[in-house]
């Protein structure tokens, strides 16, 4: 009731589980069957659920966050994940970011407007502003004795479907890996890349 008399919009206040902690902004919407906990502040002008789980995470005014779990995570404006998005420790997502059906992201940055649509998963990375990540890319962020490996993306790459990044890996600005590529080495910006494992086949602009 509280929250109602607030400016926030309860669809179905009987499944709506707010924590003592929780603070959410005017005008933001809670769905049905959505669990807000710990010391989540949501700003206004939001749409949460249904069935989303926030856990100690921060989101920015107008996000959308459908049928996901974010957990000590930061959303800024703008952003909208799921249906069946996970943002695990340690996420950041800038503003204007997209994230698709069964993402998964932990301790990374997505910057401004990346677009990461669908089946991928982004660990130990920064991905550059307005890059574009393909269905089913995967950083491989673990070496083979076990340690965290770290995916450097810069900004405006196109990362092709079905993309393995093999950490520790740079792909530079504006450069291009195709279908498919298993990256092991370093992309120059504003290159393509293609195989198994990936070479540089040509620039893209520029001198040849």
């Amino acid at each position: 009731r509280r929250w109602m008399l607030d400016g926030v919009t309860l669809q179905d206040p009987a499944t709506s589980y707010i924590g003592p902690d929780v603070v959410i902004g005017r005008d933001t919407t809670i769905l049905a069957n959505t669990h807000l906990e710990g010391t989540t502040i949501i700003g206004e002008r939001c749409i949460i659920g249904p069935g989303s789980i926030l856990r100690d995470s921060t989101v920015g005014d107008g996000c959308s966050i459908e049928l996901a779990v974010v957990e000590k995570a930061i959303l800024e404006e703008g952003v909208d994940i799921g249906p069946y998005a996970h943002l695990r420790p340690g996420a950041h997502l800038m503003r204007g970011v997209h994230m698709g059906n069964f993402g998964e992201v932990k301790n990374s940055t997505l910057g401004p407007g990346v677009k990461m649509g669908h089946f991928s998963y982004i660990g130990d990375a920064d991905v550059g502003a307005s890059t574009n990540i393909g269905a089913g890319t995967i950083t491989c962020n673990f070496s083979r004795d076990g340690k965290k490996t770290h995916t450097q993306i810069g900004q405006g790459a196109f990362i092709g479907s079905d993309t393995m990044l093999v950490a520790p890996v740079t792909i530079g600005e504006g450069a291009v890996t195709g279908a498919g590529a298993v990256v092991t080495h370093d992309v120059p910006a504003d290159s393509l890349a293609i195989g198994l494992p990936a070479r540089v086949i040509r620039k893209l602009k520029g001198d040849a």
